[in-house]
C-alpha cells in the first residue's frame, strides 16, 4: 500500500513499516502506550531505570519488526561491569514484547536525576542475538555500550556487524504511573532490500545522505503526539518520494510466556538431589518471573 492510498490511522502499540524503493531504504515506526505501561508495572522502577527500560523496549521493537518470518525472536541484552544497572534484557517474538532490569538501588542513588549512560553502566556491552526458525538458526552481534545512549548503541551494531546504515531516533515522556515512548528507525540497503551482498555500504551514499537527513529532521514533540498518526509522520517526512510503500504490524502485547507448566517441564530435567534442595520448608518449589513478577508453586 502506498501514501497516497488510504491507510487507517496508526496510534500506539502497532508498528508501521515503510520502505522508500527508490531510494532503497526501509523503516519501522512505532509507539508504545498501554503495552509499555503493562511491562513497566511488573516492578517499582526508578525513573532512571524507566527511562532505560523504556528506550530499550522501544530499540527491541524497531529491531525485532525487521524480522520477517514467524516465530523469529530478537533479544537485546546489556550487561555491565562498575554500574548500578547489572543487567538488563528485552525481547520481541510476532508482536509480544518484555523486558527487565536488574540493579542497585543504593548505588543508582549516588548519580543524580538524569544519570549519563556510561554512569548506568559503567564498561558494559551490547548483544543483540536472532532465533530464526528453520535452518537459519541463532546468530549474535556484541557491541561496546558507547556513546550517549542505547540507541546510539544500536546504530552501531548495525553498522559494524551487519554493515547497514541505519539511523533511529526515540522519544520518552514518563510521569509517576505512567510512560509513553516511540522511535523511529530508518535504514539503507543499497544492492538490493535483501538477499544480496551489500559490496558498497557507506554513509556518504546519495541515497542514504537525502533520507538521513529527512528522517533526523524528525521531532520528540512529533513522535509522541497522538493526535499525529505514524503514517503521517512518514508522510510529513517523504512526501516528496515518488512512491512510499508502508504495512502496518501486529498489534502489541505483552509477551511474558511464564506458566507453571513451562517451570515444571525445566524443573523436570534437574536430577532429582538438585530439585529437592529447591524445596521449601513446605516442599514447594517457589519459581519468581523477574519479567512479570509472578511466583509459581511448584509440588510435582
Amino acid at each position: 500500500m502506498s501514501l497516497n492510498e488510504t491507510l487507517p490511522e496508526t496510534f500506539s502499540d502497532r508498528v508501521l513499516g515503510f520502505t522508500i524503493p527508490t531510494r532503497h531504504a526501509r523503516g519501522r515506526a512505532v509507539r508504545l502506550d498501554a503495552v509499555l505501561d503493562r511491562i513497566l508495572s511488573a516492578h517499582d522502577y526508578p525513573p532512571p531505570i524507566t527511562h532505560l527500560l523504556a528506550e530499550a523496549l522501544v530499540l527491541t521493537t524497531l529491531a525485532g519488526s525487521l524480522l520477517k518470518d514467524d516465530g523469529s525472536q530478537l533479544t537485546m541484552q546489556a550487561q555491565t561491569e562498575g554500574g548500578p544497572v547489572r543487567l538488563l534484557v528485552c525481547d520481541y517474538r510476532d508482536g509480544e514484547l518484555r523486558g527487565y532490569a536488574d540493579f542497585d538501588s543504593e548505588a543508582l542513588t549516588t548519580l543524580g536525576a538524569n544519570p549519563s549512560l556510561q554512569a548506568l553502566f559503567g564498561k558494559g556491552y551490547l548483544a543483540l542475538t536472532f532465533d530464526l526458525p528453520g535452518k537459519n538458526g541463532r546468530y549474535q552481534g556484541i557491541v561496546p555500550l558507547e556513546g550517549d545512549s542505547l540507541a546510539e548503541a544500536c546504530q552501531a551494531y548495525f553498522f559494524q556487524s551487519e554493515q547497514v546504515p541505519t539511523l533511529i531516533r526515540l522519544a520518552i515522556s514518563a510521569q509517576p504511573g505512567k510512560c509513553r515512548a516511540a522511535g523511529l528507525l530508518i535504514q539503507h540497503l543499497p544492492e538490493g532490500e535483501e538477499g544480496r551482498e551489500r559490496l558498497h555500504t557507506r554513509f556518504d551514499h546519495p541515497e542514504w545522505e537525502h533520507v538521513a537527513v529527512m528522517a533526523g529532521s524528525l521531532r520528540h514533540q512529533e513522535l509522541l503526539d497522538n493526535s499525529l498518526s505514524l503514517d503521517a509522520i512518514v508522510w510529513r517526512l517523504f512526501h516528496e518520494e515518488d512512491e512510499v510503500r508502508v504495512f502496518r504490524g501486529p498489534l502489541m502485547m505483552r509477551g511474558c510466556r511464564c506458566s507453571a507448566e513451562y517451570y515444571e517441564s525445566v524443573i523436570a530435567r534437574f536430577p532429582e538431589d538438585d530439585r529437592i534442595d529447591m524445596r521449601n520448608d513446605d516442599g514447594v518449589i517457589v519459581v519468581d518471573c523477574a519479567f512479570c513478577s509472578r511466583e509459581f508453586a511448584i509440588t510435582g
